[in-house]
């Protein structure tokens, strides 16, 4: 019956299939907002005439082409974090397994995109690009006006969101799965030692944005 239950949780998918199902979802939410929105604002409409287009363009076929990259490597390091916060609590979970924890993670992070899009196209229907920019929904971000808030805090008050936490509920999941040892361990490991890594990577980000 455990064997069973192991095979039926999302976090015993093979990551290769997960991997590519992430890539393709993601492009294809990137390639919407895009599309139906950023590109239909007054603001990217004026750039595209001027010199200035030819680069939004290549930026956004960077983004396109660098999604596996950047996942790759977001979930190498974030996993090597839970997986050193589960060796110095003492819980055998592999590398490869935490890995696979982040990756099943970022799945959350699709929601507020899908919420963006929605929100501009049946709410915010003329939004300016520099709006768009700075929405997030349900974060700090949303609480602050952007015209008047210094550009390196921008990120850090858009990664404060309820989606966050979320996110820290399903790598909890993640680990007990793994470890077998029960949710309080496995929060123990993610509010004492991945949040306060993720809340110095923000302190660390407002220090040295130039």
């Amino acid at each position: 019956m455990e064997t069973t239950s192991e095979s039926k949780s999302i976090f015993a998918a093979p990551k290769r299939q997960t991997l590519v199902l992430l890539c393709l979802t993601t492009l294809t939410v990137l390639f919407i907002k895009k599309t139906m929105i950023e590109n239909e604002t007054a603001a990217f409409e004026f750039l595209a005439d001027q010199a200035q287009g030819s680069i939004l363009y290549i930026r956004s076929a960077f983004q396109y082409l660098s999604i596996p990259l950047i996942y790759m490597w977001k979930f190498t390091v974030l996993g090597f974090v839970i997986w050193v916060g589960c060796f110095l609590f003492g819980y055998r979970v592999t590398f490869s397994q935490c890995w696979g924890i982040v990756l099943v993670g970022e799945f959350v992070f699709l929601i507020p995109e899908l919420i963006k899009i929605g929100w501009f196209l049946g709410f915010k229907t003329d939004p300016n690009f520099y709006e768009i920019q700075a929405f997030y929904p349900f974060s700090l971000m949303s609480l602050v006006d952007y015209q008047e808030l210094p550009t390196r805090y921008a990120y850090p008050l858009k990664a404060l969101n309820i989606f966050e936490p979320l996110y820290w509920y399903v790598v909890a999941l993640g680990i007990q799965h793994f470890a077998k040892k029960g949710m309080k361990p496995a929060w123990t490991i993610v509010l004492g030692f991945y949040v306060p890594i993720f809340v110095l990577w923000l302190l660390f980000y407002i220090i040295v944005y130039n």
